[in-house]
């Protein structure tokens, strides 16, 4: 079936980034010109998505707005001939009419159960993942790509890309059993191995397509890692039954959830941006001394 759907856990707190997401949420702060959160919908609409699940908490209420109409801005804008590319940049936030949802996840106990609380949305067909503090910037979108891989294989494609070796302990990676190109088969993934254990240096970055049958998994699935359900334990269990290819996506990864990460990702979108990129190489000259 195709993947129409996609699932955008915006629920958690965003305490990496904290005070900065105390009243804003976090993916909504911006780079360069927009939210991280938009960068992450038009990755999946490059993609073909259609419809968008998001798992919000309280205090979110601000994404909801931000892909509605602005009726009032709009008409401000409108009625200014010099701010037609600026209504024009505006007007392509909104998600058609029908192509939003909104489910509250009211605990924070965990993506695998924020993935869950979507599952009545998704309904009995295959879904995309895509965590919305992680910009993949790539061309075609990184989602497109996995996609393809999926048409080509079907089951459910995780995204990974290749971390040194000496940070493997760090994340998530997968253990492959074979390889054509960019798509792996795998015979399994570990949480945060010892660098001595870790069966390859290809970590797991926020991008899954995934059959439905996950969400029998999670509905039963025990705490994990922190005391909270992960998604990570679910699709192990998946694995004994389903095909997982892992999918090495030609791009960049921007991990905006970390200050470090969310920095890089502002220096370098400004870098490539027609309005800042060439204020953004002398402002860096200016602060690098060079």
């Amino acid at each position: 079936m195709k993947v129409r759907k996609a699932v955008l856990p915006v629920a958690g707190h965003g305490t990496r980034v904290l005070p900065a997401s105390k009243s804003i949420p976090k993916e909504l702060l911006t780079v360069v010109d927009q939210p991280v959160l938009q960068y992450v919908v038009d990755e999946a609409r490059a993609a073909g998505i259609e419809h968008f699940v998001f798992v919000t908490g309280r205090g979110k209420h601000a994404i909801e707005d931000y892909f509605d109409e602005a009726f009032e801005l709009e008409q401000t804008l409108a009625s200014k001939s010099s701010k037609a590319d600026i209504l024009k940049d505006l007007q392509r936030t909104k998600l058609p009419p029908g192509a939003a949802s909104f489910t509250r996840q009211q605990s924070p106990l965990g993506l695998g159960h924020a993935v869950w609380c979507a599952k009545d949305i998704i309904g009995d067909e295959p879904f995309a993942v895509l965590l919305p503090d992680v910009i993949l910037r790539a061309e075609p979108s990184a989602l497109a790509q996995m996609v393809s891989a999926y048409d080509e294989v079907g089951g459910n494609v995780i995204a990974v890309n290749p971390v040194p070796e000496e940070q493997v302990s760090s994340y998530g990676v997968i253990t492959p059993k074979s390889r054509d190109g960019r798509l792996i088969e795998m015979s399994g993934m570990v949480e945060k191995p010892a660098r001595e254990d870790a069966p390859s240096n290809l970590k797991i970055t926020g991008r899954y397509i995934l059959q439905p049958e996950i969400f029998g998994l999670l509905e039963d699935q025990g705490k994990g890692a922190g005391g909270e359900i992960q998604l990570t334990d679910a699709m192990v269990r998946l694995m004994e039954t389903q095909a997982f290819h892992a999918y090495e996506f030609d791009g960049e990864e921007f991990d905006c959830g970390s200050k470090t990460g969310y920095f890089e990702a502002c220096v370098a979108h400004a870098l490539e941006h027609s309005e800042t990129a060439e204020d953004a190489r002398a402002i860096l000259k200016k602060y690098s001394g060079g």
